[in-house]
């Protein structure tokens, strides 16, 4: 992405080699073209990247150069590298929801458990496969957040399976009640280390899709979990 910016303070041309240079000392940044003529800065960037951490690499609030938004909405770009981050997500997850509400349409009545079980059989099983094309990466990435594979680096790759076997299970309507406290324990292990990374505002990458899609650590995979922590407690709710 290409964003252009306002920056005053330039008065020489080893100002805008200055500027070039501490913008670029930031990873995400590809290239940039300074104009003290013009003020402007054109910034090409990998994610967007928010002012404060751009005026951060310039020195800081009191630094005599002063960056701010040109032609585009700090808001709007931020919305945009969310989604941009996230697309491969809430894909997923949005056709997920979709088929398994078509699958509703031959029935007079839609049949809301029947939709949330059929909803965590395609959870299971699509994230399941993911973690599986890269099982060792997977196991990895899992071990640097969730309690468990922290302590044994093995569960990664039984995580993966107990995934599978629980889309399989949901899929069949294989024992509720064991199928659901199954996935209500194994689901409420998994956040707690989920948690522990959003807390402590780690950037690393959440493995919940494996290492296919480089997604970040956030409260997105904190209500990923939640939802299946409600969905499974809210049918052994109803089983009773």
């Amino acid at each position: 992405m290409r964003h252009v910016y306002q920056l005053i303070g330039m008065t020489c041309a080893s100002c805008e080699a200055k500027v070039k240079s501490s913008l670029l000392t930031l990873s995400e940044v590809t290239q940039v073209e300074v104009s003290k003529e013009t003020n402007r800065v054109v910034i090409s960037m990998d994610k967007h990247i928010a002012l404060t951490d751009l005026q951060k690499s310039l020195g800081g609030a009191n630094s005599k150069y002063k960056i701010s938004a040109a032609q585009n909405s700090e808001t709007i770009e931020l919305v945009k590298s969310w989604f941009e981050s996230y697309k491969p997500l809430l894909l997923i997850l949005a056709y997920i929801t979709i088929l398994t509400a078509l699958i509703q349409i031959p029935f007079t009545q839609f049949n809301y458990m029947q939709w949330m079980r059929h909803f965590m059989a395609g959870f299971f099983l699509v994230f399941s496969f993911f973690k599986l094309l890269n099982l060792k990466g997977f196991a990895e990435s899992y071990a640097m957040y969730d309690i468990v594979a922290k302590q044994w680096n093995g569960f990664g790759y039984v995580y993966a399976f107990i995934e599978l076997a629980l889309g399989i299970s949901y899929l069949i309507n294989f024992n509720p009640f064991i199928t659901n406290t199954v996935t209500l324990i194994v689901m409420a292990i998994s956040i707690i280390g989920v948690l522990k990374s959003v807390i402590n505002k780690q950037k690393i990458q959440c493995a919940c899709l494996g290492t296919v899609f480089n997604l970040p650590m956030s409260t997105v995979t904190v209500i990923e979990d939640g939802l299946m922590i409600a969905m499974s407690a809210f049918m052994l709710i109803k089983m009773k």
